[in-house]
């Protein structure tokens, strides 16, 4: 169990991705480049490729992603974040509002 102080400290935004590239010698990753609002592009490399047979589909979509957390090497690619999903070892879906929202909006 977490405390509400602790949860306070998440930063969730809604993030536009704006490019998705595979990760070169990797079966799982893929670089995403998304807009969040408060910067130019931000980098989150997440190992979602397997759920996705033509990544250019993810191009333009909006999701939530972890914004503060500590940046991570992964594959020598900086990961500045994390795209929130669902999923086990059957299913997976990506969280989508219902409607388009401006990049940065803050998940409350």
């Amino acid at each position: 169990m977490i405390n509400y102080d602790d949860f306070a400290k998440l930063d969730i935004r809604i993030g536009t991705i704006k490019q998705v590239e595979v990760v070169e010698g990797a079966d799982r990753l893929l670089k995403l480049t998304i807009d969040v609002g408060e910067e130019d592009n931000r980098q989150v490399v997440s190992g979602i490729r397997e759920y996705f047979e033509d990544i250019e589909l993810l191009v333009g979509k909006q999701c939530p992603f972890l914004t503060n957390l500590e940046p991570r090497t992964i594959r020598g690619l900086e990961s500045q974040g994390m795209i929130l999903a669902v999923g086990n070892s059957d299913l997976f879906a990506m969280l989508h509002p219902d409607k388009e929202l401006p990049a940065g909006t803050k998940v409350n």
